[in-house]
């Protein structure tokens, strides 16, 4: 297993894993299955490549992609001080062996080495994600909120809880 940052060589790895996680988990992430089938190849280099306020790193089998998350630093002069984490996912094929932690923790000391002013990482889990929360509070992650009817698919809504990593 590798981790690394996501770049424009891995864009078509990560679109098939993206599409994956909005098929299987399609109640944990705002966007749709059907939306994002049709991001070209351009759309999808734009989105995942690195910049100065932004990342997306995954674990890597062999050459295949089997997680990913993103990280996304705020650059408002009041707000610079917080970033936020997007997109979580391990294939299903690799959950239960630990990855999602190692993944996040590398992540997250990347964080704290490149941006020594952040002072916190903000996340959202839907609510019915156990495993999700279990994860993020693992590492640290405290819930402050709870966003009710944070998420709606057809006639169905999804809570998110809120949650907070401080680094400071």
């Amino acid at each position: 297993m590798e981790i690394k940052i996501i770049d424009k060589s891995d864009w078509f790895s990560y679109q098939k894993l993206r599409l994956t996680a909005l098929k299987v988990a399609h109640e944990s992430f705002g966007s749709t299955y059907e939306r994002e089938v049709q991001f070209t190849e351009q759309q999808i280099i734009e989105r995942i490549s690195p910049n100065s306020n932004k990342f997306f790193m995954g674990i890597f089998d062999g050459k295949e992609l089997v997680g990913m998350v993103s990280f996304h630093k705020e650059i408002g002069e009041k707000e610079r001080h917080k970033g936020d984490i997007y997109g979580m996912f391990i294939h299903e094929d690799y959950q239960g062996k630990g990855l999602g932690k190692l993944l996040l923790s590398t992540l997250i000391n990347k964080v704290k080495k490149d941006y020594p002013d952040l002072e916190q990482i903000r996340l959202s889990v839907v609510s019915n994600n156990t495993s999700g929360r279990k994860l993020y509070s693992n590492l640290g992650f405290e819930k402050y909120g709870v966003e009710i009817n944070a998420l709606k698919e057809g006639d169905e809504y999804f809570d998110e809880d809120l949650m907070v990593l401080f680094l400071k």
